[in-house]
């Protein structure tokens, strides 16, 4: 198993491994872009440097936030085919009724998805984020710690739902919309927007 990334939220990614009880020696990292770590992680996970150097894989998992990037790793590494693992931490709270969770998607410690909801491929739920019944939460997403999601919302494929945020029901977030930390969404946003503030509005460049 290899996680993707080997600096940050990695780190957390792996912390829900051991929670797993997943044996240290199927665990190593990739990253091929950070110039300021050695060889392996903490002593004893390797980190891999090149793609063509993970023939001993079979699957993966995001260590990495960013909506892009989230799926550009996603896509390379299912082409050299290496399947997707839906990571679910032990201490987050999912409904036993029509959840769904996409491939390759991360839920984090505390995070509570109530029932009838749709987290799609590759998406990040984050500490402590609650979504609510009925809600859909497109593919590549980015929900950040802290972010409460009320029920029958709809947000699109790579948004990104800024920490601390509140989103009221009912609300339909478009896609590749960013909402600020902090903000509560209160009125529908369209693709492609930002919207920041106590209620979120438009950000005015």
């Amino acid at each position: 198993m290899i996680i993707i990334g080997a600096k940050g939220f990695a780190k957390e990614v792996l912390e829900v491994l051991h929670q797993l009880h997943v044996d240290a020696a199927d665990i190593c990292f990739f990253d091929d872009i950070s110039t300021d770590i050695g060889d392996t992680l903490y002593g004893q996970y390797a980190i891999i440097r090149n793609v063509d150097s993970v023939v001993d894989q079979t699957t993966f998992i995001l260590g990495i936030g960013g909506t892009l990037l989230r799926e550009k790793m996603f896509d390379k590494f299912t082409e050299v085919g290496l399947k997707p693992h839906t990571l679910i931490s032990p201490h987050a709270r999912i409904g036993h009724f029509n959840t769904i969770i996409g491939d390759g998607a991360t839920i984090m410690t505390g995070a509570v998805l109530t029932n009838d909801i749709l987290i799609g491929k590759g998406t990040l739920i984050n500490l402590n984020a609650t979504i609510g019944h009925d809600s859909i939460i497109g593919n590549f997403c980015d929900i950040m710690p802290g972010v409460h999601i009320s029920g029958s919302v709809r947000i699109g494929d790579f948004s990104s739902i800024g920490t601390g945020s509140v989103i009221l029901p009912k609300i339909t977030i478009g896609h590749h919309v960013t909402i600020g930390a902090g903000a509560v969404v209160i009125k529908d946003v369209p693709d492609n927007t930002t919207v920041t503030g106590v209620p979120a509005k438009p950000l005015i460049r």
